[in-house]
């Protein structure tokens, strides 16, 4: 039986397997897709909006070539680290299922195996699920809910639907990068301009004027999406509006969030956060209603990266702290 299994390797799971390996405990991290693939999913030559010290593994140990780094730059930090501590992950592989109770040890099902284990925190971030307009032709070929790169879209009429940094980011490259592009966004998302409140950043915002006053990015204040069709978008603005747009592609850019099946089907209590629904856990410990099961990550109400990494520093020392004299009994 393992000690601690982790679903997830971002930057919480990545620092929950540091502190298991430091802490003697025998464990394993389960991972869908690839290591940091939540940051593998940002557009290709992103600059972050955060500073070296808010995302490294640990101090000084990430040096970009500019003041913040790259998402390219950021992967190979978080693969790397992997490497040099040779931490157990196993990739493309996916939870189904978690059973059992912290008496009898809990079980891990996955598209590939079975596990045990005496304790599992969740680290699955919070992107899993995109929101949706669930509008008419959403489901169609050209619309997307993640934006990779602008190139395969020059000259061709781009639609971004949402308001915050991810769907200025996008419409910003689709403009400078030659696509027809028009950004649909709600006119208090367009007037926020306070960094608490989920405001698009003001090196974000900046180009994006820019891109505005040439003429080469279009800004419409819109009330709702109306349908998508195979080569336009109708849409209804703030005033009322109808508008029927050329359209070759859509970006529907308006969130995402955590998929928490695993848990509730474990029995964990959510409740709702500042931006979607949480799991409930002790914010000591992070340790979830159901004893045994642990949440760290950007699905959390520590959604950020710096505490992301912080968390599992604090909480698996207590989890060790917890196991090994069972451990020990066990043994005897």
């Amino acid at each position: 039986m393992l000690d601690l299994l982790i679903i997830g390797a971002g930057p919480a799971g990545l620092s929950a397997a540091e502190a298991a390996q430091q802490h003697g405990l025998d464990y394993l991290v389960i991972e869908r897709g690839t290591i940091a693939n939540t940051i593998r999913q940002y557009p290709v030559g992103r600059t972050m909006f955060s500073t070296p010290n808010e995302v490294a593994m640990h101090e000084g140990t990430l040096n970009p070539v500019r003041e913040k780094p790259t998402r390219e730059e950021m992967l190979s930090h978080y693969i790397h680290f992997v490497l040099n501590l040779d931490l157990h992950i196993n990739t493309d592989e996916e939870v189904i299922a978690v059973n059992g109770n912290i008496e009898e040890g809990f079980v891990i099902k996955t598209d590939r195996s079975e596990y045990q284990a005496a304790r599992v925190l969740f680290a699955i971030g919070a992107m899993e699920i995109p929101r949706r307009l669930n509008v008419p032709g959403e489901d169609l070929p050209k619309v997307h809910h993640l934006f990779i790169e602008p190139y395969a879209y020059v000259r061709k009429d781009a639609l971004v639907v949402g308001g915050g940094n991810s769907a200025a980011e996008a419409a910003l490259f689709l403009s400078e990068e030659g696509a027809r592009t028009t950004m649909a966004i709600w006119r208090e998302d367009w007037e926020n301009r306070d960094p608490k409140a989920g405001a698009m950043k003001h090196w974000v915002r900046t180009p994006l004027e820019t891109e505005i006053e040439a003429g080469r990015l279009k800004v419409i204040l819109y009330k709702h999406v109306d349908e998508i069709r195979e080569r336009e978008v109708k849409l209804t603005t703030e005033t009322g509006e109808v508008l029927t747009l050329p359209n070759d592609v859509v970006f529907v850019l308006v969130g995402s969030d955590a998929d928490l099946t695993l848990l509730k089907n474990l029995g964990v209590k959510t409740e709702a956060g500042k931006l979607a629904e949480i799991p409930v856990y002790d914010p000591e410990t992070f340790e979830t209603n159901v004893r045994g099961i642990y949440v760290a990550g950007h699905f959390t109400h520590a959604r950020h990266i710096k505490a992301a990494i912080d968390v599992p520093r604090r909480i698996v020392p207590l989890i060790a702290k917890e196991i090994q004299p069972q451990k020990g009994t066990r043994g005897t």
